[in-house]
């Protein structure tokens, strides 16, 4: 898989996605991430890449004119149009289910708005497809990039060095992940649950999912709504109920 990052700071992007996991993915060829400068497709003499709003208000807006160059000359160069996904707190939420979808993408734009955004033609023309990865405002796209960069390369084969560990992460099947413990044993008197060490590992993998129930009922309920609960859920969780009754 190919990442294509259009932004005004590439080197943020570069220095950001150099290391740890995506790093090595990309030394061992399995994905890659590329930075383009909008700046260097302006045809404007300084090199400005904003205008002020048409209408009046507050900051500045990316023209869509160097956008437009700068994507064309990246599609001319892979020789088809690429998805675009643009980085904006007025998109639909990026979630696990989103970073799956867009794992399947062979290329990969994302648009990185600054300023007060971009010219809201570029978005149209490009058929941006608009995700936030949160209610809150960034100074820029860039951070949002990276974030979608790392949830979707996670679903690249091969990118996880245990395919199992993308897997049974927080919010599959919207669980949140349970509780895990290492060495040692007792730490300043805290014990590892005993069932982790009974080798029994029917008894672990029913303990873990219990936990992850009771965690996402605690922590997201939003997410615990759509939760598909088994026979054996449902009556753990009535066996909890009947427990606070007594209680």
């Amino acid at each position: 898989m190919r990442f294509h990052i259009l932004t005004l700071f590439p080197e943020m992007i570069l220095s950001g996605m150099g290391t740890s996991i995506i790093g090595r993915a990309q030394r061992d060829g399995l994905l890659s991430v590329e930075a383009r400068n909008i700046r260097d497709y302006t045809t404007e003499k300084h090199g400005h890449v904003d205008d002020y709003p048409y209408g009046g208000g507050a900051g500045m807006l990316m023209q869509a004119d160097p956008i437009l160059r700068c994507y064309r000359a990246l599609s001319e160069e892979l020789q088809c149009s690429p998805r675009v996904i643009y980085t904006t707190p007025q998109g639909k939420l990026f979630d696990q289910g989103a970073a799956k979808e867009l794992a399947r993408e062979e290329e990969l734009v994302i648009l990185c708005g600054h300023y007060e955004g971009v010219d809201e033609r570029a978005l149209a023309l490009l058929h941006a497809d608009c995700y936030s990865i949160g209610d809150y405002v960034l100074t820029g796209g860039e951070l949002p990039a990276m974030v979608m960069v790392d949830a979707i390369s996670r679903m690249v084969p091969g990118v996880l060095s245990n395919r199992e560990s993308g897997e049974t992460e927080s919010l599959e099947g919207s669980l949140l992940e349970y509780p895990q413990y290492t060495r040692p044993e007792v730490y300043e008197g805290l014990r590892v649950p005993p069932v982790l060490l009974s080798g029994d590992h029917g008894r672990v993998d029913r303990w873990r999912r219990e936990q992850a129930l009771l965690r996402t009922r605690e922590r997201r309920p939003d997410l615990f709504r759509r939760v598909e609960l088994t026979k054996q859920d449902k009556k753990f969780l009535r066996s909890l109920e009947e427990l606070d009754g007594e209680i």
